[in-house]
């Protein structure tokens, strides 16, 4: 078992497929549930994905099959919550595990947290961010009075052990919001760090910046592991993988 004392685990599993990185969590929740591994925070990036949440509506999928197929796209569906969203190279993605009865039994507070866990973070960086009353997500104000969109939250709840997360552009490639209607929103625009800065940001930094406000807002002492560190615990407990188990053997 892991040495923890209100630790948790920042694991950067790197550029990961959508599907695999779902199947990860649901395996991870199985092993929060049971106590094998502490609270932890997943970070990567997913290649070109528009994903669908449990309250999405196909016509906010704007790319045709065609066009999807020639920008090398995928379309997966999600038991997030939320409406359509994409993930692209560039994009931070978070999936924190957390066991929130541990922490605080509300989920509008939790999604609240994220979202200042990325305002704090994007003031680190220079820049300044806010909520929307009325709207999920991390937004920036631009020029004209317009208001424009950094990160995506969608979170999904299991006997109170959370999944899904958050989606924060640093340097993502912002043509391909064109594709969706954001989060179901008309007429919303999607912005980047690197855009808002006129420059390109240091991701690895950027992304320290992040877990950092995380622990400090969940209370966390946040510990970096591997995704190999992880994935030998979870076999060692019975959480393998399918066919996972008999190649550690």
């Amino acid at each position: 078992m892991f040495n923890t004392d209100k630790a948790c685990l920042a694991v950067d599993v790197g550029l990961i497929g959508y599907a695999e990185a779902f199947a990860l969590q649901r395996r991870l929740v199985t092993a929060r549930k049971a106590g094998v591994v502490p609270d932890l925070l997943l970070l990567c990036q997913h290649p070109h994905v528009i994903t669908l949440g449990r309250s999405a509506r196909r016509e906010h999928l704007l790319g045709t099959a065609r066009v999807l197929a020639e920008r090398g796209v995928t379309v997966c569906e999600s038991d997030r919550g939320g409406d359509v969203t994409y993930h692209g190279p560039g994009q931070l993605v978070g999936y924190p595990i957390l066991n929130l009865a541990g922490l605080r039994n509300d989920v509008a507070w939790y999604v609240r947290q994220l979202e200042e866990v990325m305002i704090a973070a994007t003031a680190d960086c220079g820049v300044v961010a806010r909520r929307v009353e009325g709207r999920t997500g991390v937004w920036v104000d631009r020029a004209q009075g317009e208001t424009e969109k950094l990160a995506a939250i969608g979170v999904h709840l299991s006997r109170w052990v959370t999944s899904h997360g958050f989606a924060y552009n640093i340097s993502t490639d912002l043509s391909y919001f064109d594709l969706i209607v954001p989060c179901g929103i008309a007429g919303c625009r999607a912005v980047s760090l690197d855009k808002l800065l006129g420059r390109a940001s240091d991701f690895p930094n950027v992304s320290q910046k992040i877990v950092s406000r995380f622990g400090e807002l969940f209370g966390f002492k946040m510990l970096r592991t591997s995704r190999e560190e992880l994935e030998s615990q979870l076999v060692s407990e019975k959480y393998a993988a399918p066919g996972l188990a008999a190649s550690h053997a």
